[in-house]
Protein backbone atom coordinates (compact mmCIF):
# COMPACT_ATOMS: atom_id res chain seq x y z
CA UNK A 1 0.00 0.00 0.00
CA UNK A 2 1.27 3.23 -1.16
CA UNK A 3 1.96 5.60 1.65
CA UNK A 4 -0.19 9.17 1.16
CA UNK A 5 2.05 12.27 0.82
CA UNK A 6 2.74 14.72 3.56
CA UNK A 7 0.29 17.71 2.62
CA UNK A 8 1.80 21.05 1.97
CA UNK A 9 2.22 23.33 5.16
CA UNK A 10 3.26 26.94 3.59
CA UNK A 11 3.96 28.10 6.84
CA UNK A 12 6.77 25.69 7.93
CA UNK A 13 7.50 23.62 4.57
CA UNK A 14 8.40 26.51 2.46
CA UNK A 15 11.62 26.49 1.21
CA UNK A 16 12.99 22.98 2.55
CA UNK A 17 14.67 20.85 0.43
CA UNK A 18 14.97 17.38 1.36
CA UNK A 19 18.64 15.86 0.43
CA UNK A 20 18.12 14.84 -3.45
CA UNK A 21 15.82 17.55 -4.25
CA UNK A 22 12.56 16.33 -3.08
CA UNK A 23 10.01 18.98 -2.46
CA UNK A 24 9.91 20.42 1.63
CA UNK A 25 6.90 18.37 2.61
CA UNK A 26 8.53 15.10 1.99
CA UNK A 27 12.02 16.52 4.15
CA UNK A 28 9.22 17.32 6.99
CA UNK A 29 7.91 13.91 6.61
CA UNK A 30 11.10 12.42 6.89
CA UNK A 31 11.93 14.60 9.72
CA UNK A 32 8.67 13.11 11.78
CA UNK A 33 8.60 9.42 10.25
CA UNK A 34 12.59 8.46 11.43
CA UNK A 35 14.23 5.77 9.58
CA UNK A 36 12.35 2.49 9.37
CA UNK A 37 13.49 -0.54 6.85
CA UNK A 38 10.28 -0.57 5.69
CA UNK A 39 9.77 3.28 4.98
CA UNK A 40 6.63 3.64 6.86
CA UNK A 41 4.78 1.15 4.65
CA UNK A 42 3.12 -1.38 6.79
CA UNK A 43 3.89 0.09 10.81
CA UNK A 44 3.19 2.99 12.59
CA UNK A 45 6.03 4.93 11.84
CA UNK A 46 4.72 8.30 12.64
CA UNK A 47 6.18 9.11 16.19
CA UNK A 48 3.96 12.54 16.39
CA UNK A 49 1.20 14.20 14.85
CA UNK A 50 0.67 18.12 14.26
CA UNK A 51 -2.01 19.36 15.12
CA UNK A 52 -2.84 22.86 13.12
CA UNK A 53 -5.33 24.05 15.30
CA UNK A 54 -8.96 26.06 14.36
CA UNK A 55 -6.88 28.44 11.98
CA UNK A 56 -3.55 29.24 10.61
CA UNK A 57 -3.74 33.06 10.42
CA UNK A 58 -1.56 34.95 13.46
CA UNK A 59 -4.57 37.49 13.67
CA UNK A 60 -6.86 35.01 14.27
CA UNK A 61 -4.93 32.87 15.95
CA UNK A 62 -4.65 35.62 18.75
CA UNK A 63 -8.12 36.47 18.62
CA UNK A 64 -9.14 32.71 19.36
CA UNK A 65 -6.27 32.17 21.99
CA UNK A 66 -8.02 34.88 23.91
CA UNK A 67 -12.20 33.69 23.34
CA UNK A 68 -10.18 30.23 24.08
CA UNK A 69 -8.66 31.46 27.43
CA UNK A 70 -11.75 33.12 28.10
CA UNK A 71 -13.89 29.80 27.98
CA UNK A 72 -11.88 27.67 29.52
CA UNK A 73 -11.60 30.06 32.79
CA UNK A 74 -15.37 30.53 32.85
CA UNK A 75 -15.69 27.14 32.63
CA UNK A 76 -13.69 25.92 35.07
CA UNK A 77 -15.06 28.77 38.05
CA UNK A 78 -18.62 28.62 36.96
CA UNK A 79 -18.30 24.40 37.59
CA UNK A 80 -16.35 24.98 40.52
CA UNK A 81 -19.20 27.30 41.68
CA UNK A 82 -21.61 24.74 41.42
CA UNK A 83 -19.69 21.66 43.14
CA UNK A 84 -18.80 24.41 46.40
CA UNK A 85 -23.01 25.18 46.26
CA UNK A 86 -24.40 22.11 46.54
CA UNK A 87 -21.29 20.82 49.17
CA UNK A 88 -21.62 23.63 51.40
CA UNK A 89 -26.01 23.95 51.43
CA UNK A 90 -27.49 21.11 52.87
CA UNK A 91 -30.58 21.94 51.27
CA UNK A 92 -28.82 20.57 47.92
CA UNK A 93 -27.62 17.30 49.65
CA UNK A 94 -30.72 15.47 47.25
CA UNK A 95 -29.90 13.13 43.99
CA UNK A 96 -30.97 15.83 41.50
CA UNK A 97 -27.89 18.18 42.89
CA UNK A 98 -25.59 15.28 43.59
CA UNK A 99 -25.78 14.59 39.81
CA UNK A 100 -25.31 18.15 39.09
CA UNK A 101 -21.92 18.30 40.96
CA UNK A 102 -21.03 15.03 39.56
CA UNK A 103 -21.66 16.41 35.54
CA UNK A 104 -20.04 20.09 36.64
CA UNK A 105 -17.16 17.99 37.72
CA UNK A 106 -17.02 15.83 34.21
CA UNK A 107 -17.04 18.78 32.16
CA UNK A 108 -14.05 20.45 34.25
CA UNK A 109 -12.25 17.70 33.02
CA UNK A 110 -13.64 17.20 29.82
CA UNK A 111 -12.37 20.98 28.85
CA UNK A 112 -8.94 20.21 30.57
CA UNK A 113 -8.01 17.99 28.43
CA UNK A 114 -8.41 19.83 25.03
CA UNK A 115 -8.22 23.99 25.80
CA UNK A 116 -5.01 24.02 28.20
CA UNK A 117 -2.70 22.21 25.12
CA UNK A 118 -4.36 24.55 22.47
CA UNK A 119 -3.52 27.69 24.70
CA UNK A 120 0.40 25.80 24.96
CA UNK A 121 0.74 25.12 21.66
CA UNK A 122 -0.45 28.81 21.02
CA UNK A 123 2.63 29.81 23.76
CA UNK A 124 5.05 27.72 22.81
CA UNK A 125 4.18 27.99 18.85
CA UNK A 126 4.51 24.25 18.77
CA UNK A 127 1.57 21.97 17.09
CA UNK A 128 3.19 18.13 18.00
CA UNK A 129 1.67 15.75 19.95
CA UNK A 130 3.32 12.53 20.15
CA UNK A 131 2.02 9.46 18.84
CA UNK A 132 1.04 8.31 22.72
CA UNK A 133 -0.11 11.84 23.61
CA UNK A 134 -2.70 11.78 20.61
CA UNK A 135 -3.91 8.57 21.72
CA UNK A 136 -3.91 9.04 25.59
CA UNK A 137 -5.81 12.58 24.66
CA UNK A 138 -8.37 10.73 22.62
CA UNK A 139 -9.20 8.38 25.54
CA UNK A 140 -10.25 10.53 27.77
CA UNK A 141 -11.73 12.86 25.27
CA UNK A 142 -14.39 10.01 24.89
CA UNK A 143 -14.52 9.01 28.62
CA UNK A 144 -15.83 12.07 29.45
CA UNK A 145 -18.11 12.66 26.53
CA UNK A 146 -19.52 9.09 27.72
CA UNK A 147 -19.95 10.32 31.30
CA UNK A 148 -21.46 12.94 30.31
CA UNK A 149 -23.59 11.13 28.23
CA UNK A 150 -24.58 8.85 30.87
CA UNK A 151 -24.83 11.51 33.23
CA UNK A 152 -27.53 12.84 31.47
CA UNK A 153 -29.57 9.99 31.18
CA UNK A 154 -29.86 9.46 35.10
CA UNK A 155 -30.46 13.13 35.73
CA UNK A 156 -33.87 12.34 33.18
CA UNK A 157 -34.46 9.34 35.14
CA UNK A 158 -34.27 11.20 38.56
CA UNK A 159 -36.99 13.90 37.33
CA UNK A 160 -38.91 10.76 36.02
CA UNK A 161 -39.11 9.64 39.76
CA UNK A 162 -39.63 12.78 40.91
CA UNK A 163 -42.61 14.11 38.92
CA UNK A 164 -44.32 10.96 37.93
CA UNK A 165 -43.50 9.19 41.43
CA UNK A 166 -43.22 11.90 43.90
CA UNK A 167 -44.37 9.41 47.16
CA UNK A 168 -42.07 7.45 46.35
CA UNK A 169 -38.75 9.73 45.72
CA UNK A 170 -36.85 8.54 48.39
CA UNK A 171 -37.38 5.40 48.46
CA UNK A 172 -36.30 4.74 45.09
CA UNK A 173 -33.67 7.17 44.88
CA UNK A 174 -31.53 6.44 47.52
CA UNK A 175 -28.04 7.24 48.33
CA UNK A 176 -26.98 4.02 47.79
CA UNK A 177 -28.64 3.78 43.99
CA UNK A 178 -27.20 7.16 43.22
CA UNK A 179 -23.76 6.13 44.08
CA UNK A 180 -23.96 2.98 41.99
CA UNK A 181 -25.33 4.66 38.76
CA UNK A 182 -22.30 7.24 39.14
CA UNK A 183 -19.69 4.66 39.53
CA UNK A 184 -21.20 2.00 36.92
CA UNK A 185 -21.52 4.87 34.30
CA UNK A 186 -17.49 5.27 34.70
CA UNK A 187 -16.88 1.87 34.60
CA UNK A 188 -19.25 1.87 31.17
CA UNK A 189 -16.96 4.70 29.98
CA UNK A 190 -13.54 3.80 30.55
CA UNK A 191 -14.23 0.17 29.28
CA UNK A 192 -16.16 1.64 25.71
CA UNK A 193 -13.31 4.44 25.06
CA UNK A 194 -10.91 1.63 25.77
CA UNK A 195 -12.42 -0.46 22.95
CA UNK A 196 -11.94 2.25 20.75
CA UNK A 197 -8.24 3.48 21.83
CA UNK A 198 -7.08 -0.22 21.12
CA UNK A 199 -8.66 -0.64 17.64
CA UNK A 200 -7.25 2.98 16.75
CA UNK A 201 -3.47 1.88 18.47
CA UNK A 202 -3.73 -1.05 15.94
CA UNK A 203 -4.05 0.86 12.98
CA UNK A 204 -0.91 1.97 10.64
CA UNK A 205 0.17 6.18 10.18
CA UNK A 206 2.86 5.95 7.84
CA UNK A 207 3.38 9.42 6.41
CA UNK A 208 0.75 11.86 6.68
CA UNK A 209 1.16 13.31 10.35
CA UNK A 210 -1.39 16.88 10.28
CA UNK A 211 -4.53 16.58 11.52
CA UNK A 212 -6.78 19.49 10.84
CA UNK A 213 -8.10 20.35 14.66
CA UNK A 214 -7.10 21.00 17.78
CA UNK A 215 -6.90 17.73 19.33
CA UNK A 216 -6.79 14.20 18.33
CA UNK A 217 -9.90 13.50 17.64
CA UNK A 218 -11.26 10.00 15.90
CA UNK A 219 -12.21 11.19 12.52
CA UNK A 220 -9.54 12.99 11.51
CA UNK A 221 -7.36 10.27 12.71
CA UNK A 222 -8.98 7.62 10.67
CA UNK A 223 -8.36 9.75 7.57
CA UNK A 224 -5.09 9.73 8.05
CA UNK A 225 -4.51 6.17 8.07
CA UNK A 226 -3.18 4.05 5.60
CA UNK A 227 -4.29 0.87 6.88
CA UNK A 228 -7.65 -0.56 6.62
CA UNK A 229 -10.37 1.28 9.29
CA UNK A 230 -13.08 -0.59 8.33
CA UNK A 231 -13.73 -2.11 11.73
CA UNK A 232 -12.97 0.96 13.36
CA UNK A 233 -15.55 2.35 11.48
CA UNK A 234 -18.03 -0.85 12.19
CA UNK A 235 -17.34 -0.28 16.06
CA UNK A 236 -18.06 3.29 16.02
CA UNK A 237 -21.20 3.18 14.23
CA UNK A 238 -22.81 0.03 16.23
CA UNK A 239 -21.09 -0.38 19.76
CA UNK A 240 -20.52 3.21 19.84
CA UNK A 241 -24.08 3.94 18.58
CA UNK A 242 -25.43 1.53 21.07
CA UNK A 243 -23.57 3.39 23.57
CA UNK A 244 -24.73 6.96 22.56
CA UNK A 245 -28.34 6.27 22.21
CA UNK A 246 -29.58 3.84 24.71
CA UNK A 247 -28.91 6.53 27.19
CA UNK A 248 -30.56 9.11 24.41
CA UNK A 249 -33.72 6.61 24.13
CA UNK A 250 -33.65 6.42 28.09
CA UNK A 251 -34.12 10.68 28.22
CA UNK A 252 -37.02 10.34 25.47
CA UNK A 253 -38.66 7.86 27.15
CA UNK A 254 -38.49 9.87 30.53
CA UNK A 255 -39.46 12.93 29.12
CA UNK A 256 -42.37 11.95 27.48
CA UNK A 257 -43.74 10.29 30.53
CA UNK A 258 -43.37 13.49 32.79
CA UNK A 259 -45.12 15.34 29.84
CA UNK A 260 -48.15 12.62 30.18
CA UNK A 261 -47.79 13.06 33.84
CA UNK A 262 -47.65 16.76 33.51
CA UNK A 263 -50.38 17.58 31.48
CA UNK A 264 -52.21 15.74 33.60
CA UNK A 265 -51.74 18.38 36.24
CA UNK A 266 -55.27 20.40 37.10
CA UNK A 267 -53.58 23.84 37.40
CA UNK A 268 -51.72 25.64 34.72
CA UNK A 269 -49.24 26.99 37.72
CA UNK A 270 -48.41 23.34 38.60
CA UNK A 271 -47.75 22.65 34.92
CA UNK A 272 -45.57 25.27 34.53
CA UNK A 273 -43.45 24.57 37.92
CA UNK A 274 -43.17 21.42 36.80
CA UNK A 275 -41.96 21.87 32.83
CA UNK A 276 -39.42 24.40 34.14
CA UNK A 277 -37.67 22.13 36.21
CA UNK A 278 -36.94 19.98 33.43
CA UNK A 279 -36.31 23.19 30.93
CA UNK A 280 -33.33 23.53 31.56
CA UNK A 281 -31.89 19.91 31.36
CA UNK A 282 -33.37 19.41 28.33
CA UNK A 283 -31.70 22.83 26.92
CA UNK A 284 -28.22 20.97 28.04
CA UNK A 285 -29.68 17.63 26.22
CA UNK A 286 -30.36 19.21 22.92
CA UNK A 287 -27.03 20.90 22.74
CA UNK A 288 -24.85 18.05 23.60
CA UNK A 289 -26.73 15.34 21.65
CA UNK A 290 -26.96 17.40 18.29
CA UNK A 291 -23.76 18.37 17.86
CA UNK A 292 -22.27 14.69 18.91
CA UNK A 293 -24.54 13.33 16.47
CA UNK A 294 -23.61 15.39 13.65
CA UNK A 295 -19.85 15.13 14.21
CA UNK A 296 -19.81 11.68 14.47
CA UNK A 297 -22.58 9.30 13.62
CA UNK A 298 -22.09 9.95 10.04
CA UNK A 299 -20.15 8.15 7.09
CA UNK A 300 -16.24 8.73 7.51
CA UNK A 301 -16.68 10.01 3.84
CA UNK A 302 -19.15 12.89 4.77
CA UNK A 303 -16.83 14.35 7.59
CA UNK A 304 -14.52 17.48 6.48
CA UNK A 305 -12.67 19.68 9.11
CA UNK A 306 -14.93 22.67 7.81
CA UNK A 307 -17.82 21.33 9.22
CA UNK A 308 -16.84 18.87 12.15
CA UNK A 309 -14.82 21.57 13.74
CA UNK A 310 -17.16 24.00 14.70
CA UNK A 311 -19.76 21.27 15.84
CA UNK A 312 -16.69 19.62 17.66
CA UNK A 313 -15.76 23.65 19.56
CA UNK A 314 -19.70 23.27 20.97
CA UNK A 315 -19.85 20.29 22.62
CA UNK A 316 -15.78 20.51 24.21
CA UNK A 317 -16.05 24.03 24.94
CA UNK A 318 -18.73 25.71 25.04
CA UNK A 319 -21.39 23.27 26.38
CA UNK A 320 -19.47 22.39 29.53
CA UNK A 321 -19.51 26.67 30.02
CA UNK A 322 -23.09 26.92 29.73
CA UNK A 323 -23.98 24.37 31.75
CA UNK A 324 -23.39 26.10 35.01
CA UNK A 325 -26.05 28.99 33.88
CA UNK A 326 -28.23 26.77 32.10
CA UNK A 327 -28.83 25.36 35.32
CA UNK A 328 -28.38 28.26 37.76
CA UNK A 329 -30.76 30.43 35.74
CA UNK A 330 -34.08 29.76 36.73
CA UNK A 331 -33.12 27.37 40.20
CA UNK A 332 -33.91 29.56 43.07
CA UNK A 333 -32.05 27.39 45.42
CA UNK A 334 -29.02 27.07 43.76
CA UNK A 335 -28.91 30.90 42.59
CA UNK A 336 -29.12 31.40 46.55
CA UNK A 337 -26.61 28.95 47.53
CA UNK A 338 -23.96 30.67 44.74
CA UNK A 339 -24.82 33.48 46.39
CA UNK A 340 -23.96 32.18 49.64
CA UNK A 341 -20.51 30.93 48.42
CA UNK A 342 -19.76 33.88 45.85
CA UNK A 343 -20.33 36.14 49.22
CA UNK A 344 -17.79 34.02 51.40
CA UNK A 345 -15.09 34.42 48.79
CA UNK A 346 -15.22 37.98 48.37
CA UNK A 347 -16.49 39.17 51.22
CA UNK A 348 -15.01 37.53 54.24
CA UNK A 349 -14.06 38.99 57.14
Amino acid sequence: MRPRRFPPQEDFCEGLEGPSGSPGAIAVQDRHLGSSPMGGRNQSSVSEFLLLGLSRQPQQQQLLFLLFLTMYLATVLGNLLIILAISTDSRLHTPMYFFLSNLSFVDICFSSTTVPNVLANHILGSQAISFSGCLTQMYFVFMFVDMDNFLLAVMAYDRFVAICHPLHYTIKMTRRLCVLLVAGSWVVANLNVLLHTLLMARLSFCADNVIPHFFCDVSPLLRLSCSDTHLNEVMILTEGSLIMITPFVCILASYLCITCAVLRIPSTRGRCKAFSTCGSHLSVVSLFYGTIIAVYFNPASSHSAEKDTPATVLYTVVTPMLNPCIYSLRNRDLKAALRKVVGRIFFRG
